[in-house]
């Protein structure tokens, strides 16, 4: 019988450059995604969950005392990069807020920036300064009397 097929035989080397570029293609993979874990995730959400967990209860009595006031807020950017801040209880604007706010770099690139609010003609509350440029997350402390709300969103 003579066999027809043309071309050397599958040796030892063969198998081992497949093994080489498998593991190496493999390898290549891996590094690239640990470098995307490390680079775009801060990895900190509390410094402590343990201790986090002892406070659940109590926050979550507070996001239901916070619930109870039944205010509103509108949260913003204008055209000219300014943060609004709107509150309202019953469809009317609330007056004589004391705000206290911080915008933070999601990915904690950035050092935290406190925000200072100034009357806008609309009732609302306008930033004095304009928002910096990218994607921010604003915590804010909303006091009007004794009742007290704290908002966070994300901002771009």
């Amino acid at each position: 019988m003579n066999d027809d097929k043309a071309g050397k035989p599958f040796t030892g080397r063969h198998m081992a450059m497949i093994l080489i570029a498998f593991f190496g293609v493999v390898i290549i993979v891996n590094l690239v995604m640990a470098r995307f874990a490390v680079t775009t995730f801060g990895g900190k959400v509390v410094e402590n969950s343990y201790v986090a967990s002892q406070h659940y209860n109590e926050w979550l009595e507070r996001a239901e005392a916070q619930e109870r006031l039944g205010w509103e807020q509108v949260i913003g950017v204008d055209p000219d990069r300014h943060v609004r801040l709107a509150v309202r209880k019953d469809g009317a604007a609330l007056t004589g807020l004391a705000v206290t706010a911080t915008l933070n770099h999601p990915l904690g690139r950035a050092a935290p920036v406190p925000v200072r609010f100034v009357a806008a003609p609309d009732g609302s509350l306008r930033s004095a300064a304009p928002l910096p440029a990218g994607r921010w997350r604003i915590d804010l402390s909303v006091r009007h009397g004794t009742d007290t709300a704290h908002y966070r969103t994300e901002l771009q």
